[in-house]
């Protein structure tokens, strides 16, 4: 049940200060992301259309989850935090689901899980860094670079979602 693409994000500033500029180009690609898995039904976001790839659109939502609480919490804040789906037995359980798992729940996971990062990152200095002994990866992180690379990987991940997209329905858009 495809039903109408609606596009009401909002582009990012071009003159803003660092800080508006990361803050308002994170949440562009977080809503690209919402816009891409709009109107679809829960067959059309659970589907793999790019076999033998297994990408799907609620993967990807389960995957940025993930990826957004890694960075701002576990790494930046030094939480130590359960897996979400993935394990270290199982690094692809984000898209990796059952029957049980719904697109509702994903969704609403990864909204939470959103709100959590701007939670974790307000009232910071772009220069605040991580404690390199509070996670595993053993380096300093500075949230510019957190959000730097958050940027990127929903950029790019909103790319394959326009590729899922455009398979699922023949939908595309920027």
């Amino acid at each position: 049940m495809t039903t109408s693409h609606t596009n009401d994000r909002t582009e990012p500033s071009t003159t803003a200060g660092e800080r508006q500029m990361l803050d308002g180009w994170l949440d562009y690609h977080r809503a690209t992301l919402a816009w891409k898995c709009e109107g679809l039904s829960e067959e059309q976001l659970r589907s793999t259309p790019l076999r033998p790839s297994a990408l799907s659109l609620l993967g990807l939502v389960r995957h940025m989850a993930e990826v957004e609480r890694y960075w701002f919490r576990e790494i930046f804040l030094g939480q130590d935090l359960p897996d979400l789906y993935s394990t270290a037995e199982n690094r692809d359980g984000d898209f990796e689901f059952t029957d049980a798992d719904t697109w509702a729940d994903a969704e609403k996971v990864w909204r939470e899980e959103v709100d959590l990062a701007r939670g974790a990152a307000a009232g910071r200095s772009l220069d605040a860094a991580s404690d390199p002994a509070s996670h595993h990866r053993g380096e300093a992180f500075s949230l510019r670079w957190i959000y730097t690379h958050m940027i990127e990987e929903y950029a790019r991940h909103n790319g394959h979602a326009d590729l899922l997209r455009e398979h699922i329905d023949g939908v595309t858009g920027d």
